[in-house]
């Protein structure tokens, strides 16, 4: 059915109006987009069987192939509050992709100060030495980067009600100064292991991978754990978290991060997943797999959600408050 304006959305429980302003999800941004129309589905049409609110939406200055219909819980009213939402996601996206960068240059830094450090005498021939290196590097750098941009975006589809978890978790702290609650449970690696476990005796593994192998399973488990540890203290938490962050170091100094953090600290990953993989010498058929494996995973993570996610976060103390606005 669909609904043409006037005052027909409110009658047919529509939260937008057509022609309405309004914020839209495209993968783990939110983009300014227009309302073009609006339907109540009832889910008897095959080709739509999600029923309830549905709006077909344009995305502001991009080509109308890109426009689409989506389902209420990817868009959000074109507000202040939702604005500095919009904001900051996109913030977070690139301070992820600046922090990469920031690497890997601090990496051929450091290896130009240590082949530059030399006897007086030989100053001068070192820094002749030292510009050819640092212009090689500079080379070296701009290739990598143009053979980045030319790869091929990779997308891991997040469900739309893990999206509005993001979100949630964005607001409670950054701006309800809450945290989560920690040590979780169960945490990332536990998780990992219930969910190898419910593939195992899932009906559907046979259309999952290639070559149906737990082994191949296995072994995407334990890199998405080795990626999980070395990205949460690097581009995973919040500012207002690292204090938090810092204590569990101290207190739990032989666990890693997978065994203490739980599925709010592991979605966050996935957001940042594309571009991790991206920096990778993968091949295509590779990719591909661990696609699928990745949108499982999700998948896994949507149904069982109430189980895994906390309901509720924790109050930060006035002294914690404290410390970590100087951190």
């Amino acid at each position: 059915m669909t609904v043409k304006g006037g005052g027909a959305e409110e009658k047919q429980g529509l939260m937008l109006k057509v022609n309405e302003r309004i914020l839209c999800f495209h993968g783990p941004l939110l983009y300014e987009a227009k309302v073009v129309k609006a339907e109540m589905w009832d889910g008897s049409d095959p080709d739509a069987p999600e029923p309830g609110p549905h709006y077909f939406v344009h995305y502001k200055g991009w080509k109308q192939t890109w426009d689409e219909w989506v389902d209420e819980s990817r868009t959000m009213k074109f507000n202040e509050e939702n604005l500095a939402k919009q904001k900051a996601l996109k913030q977070a996206a690139l301070q992820s992709a600046g922090k990469r960068s920031i690497i890997v240059a601090s990496k051929h830094s450091s290896r130009i100060g240590s082949e530059t450090e030399s006897p007086q005498p030989q100053q001068q021939q070192q820094r002749s030495r030292k510009r050819a290196r640092e212009s090689s590097v500079e080379k070296t750098r701009d290739e990598r980067e143009e053979s980045l941009l030319k790869s091929p975006e990779i997308k891991i589809p997040i469900p739309n009600a893990l999206k509005a978890q993001l979100v949630d978790d964005w607001e409670r702290i950054t701006k309800d100064k809450l945290l989560v609650p920690l040590p979780r449970s169960p945490t990332v690696a536990e998780m990992l292991v219930q969910y190898q476990e419910h593939r195992r005796g899932s009906k559907d593994r046979r259309r999952l991978g290639r070559r149906n192998d737990d082994d191949i399973v296995d072994e995407i488990i334990e890199g998405l754990k080795l990626y999980f540890n070395k990205a949460l203290g690097n581009i995973l938490l919040y500012r207002f978290e690292r204090y938090q962050y810092k204590q569990l170091c101290e207190k739990h100094p032989d666990k890693a991060p997978s065994e203490i953090y739980g599925c709010e600290h592991l979605l966050r990953l996935f957001v940042r997943l594309p571009a991790l993989i991206a920096h990778t010498n993968m091949d295509d058929e590779a990719v591909q797999v661990l696609k699928e494996h990745m949108g499982d995973v999700l998948k896994y993570m949507h149904k069982f959600s109430k189980s895994l996610f906390a309901d509720e976060y924790e109050n930060a103390s006035p002294a914690y408050v404290a410390v970590a606005k100087g951190t």
